[in-house]
């Protein structure tokens, strides 16, 4: 048991090179938590010692790094992305059926495949605005006759 802590430096490094790999700071964490236990294995402490370092500190390093994360990080505004369709108005292109997985509108000079944000069918020719983006679909709402 004299020589777990190369294990733990091998788990720290396979940890650390993969984090180099990845996108994010998620496997990072584990290789510093990893590195601490080797540390406290080559100072003697025992198992329970070294587990504990290691689910701690990748515990703490991982809960700090969302919250600075989260800090930093700004949420995508409307108008960016697909979600700049999100109050356009367009045409029923192909009736909107749920149930046959049909539907498809023009929004500006593009073609979308839409759902109906009721279910409901909507039939080809009906002006429809889009109310949200689901993956690559636009859920739409039909427009009263006057708007």
């Amino acid at each position: 048991m004299t020589q777990i802590w190369w294990i733990w430096m091998s788990i720290a490094a396979a940890f650390i090179i993969g984090e180099i790999f990845t996108a994010g700071f998620f496997l990072l964490w584990f290789g510093v938590g990893a590195a601490v236990a080797g540390i406290l294995a080559i100072l003697g402490f025992g198992m329970a010692w070294q587990w504990g370092a290691f689910l701690l500190m990748a515990s703490v390093l991982f809960a700090v790094s969302r919250r600075f994360a989260e800090r930093f990080t700004k949420k995508q505004p409307l108008g960016i992305g697909a979600d700049r369709y999100i109050g356009e108005k367009g045409v029923v292109l192909e009736e909107i059926d749920t149930i046959k997985n049909t539907g498809l509108v023009q929004i500006r000079n593009e073609n979308w495949r839409a759902d109906s944000d009721t279910g409901d069918i909507i039939p080809a020719g009906k002006k429809v605005e889009v109310i949200k983006v689901v993956g690559t679909h636009l859920v739409v709402r039909i427009l009263s006759e006057g708007g």
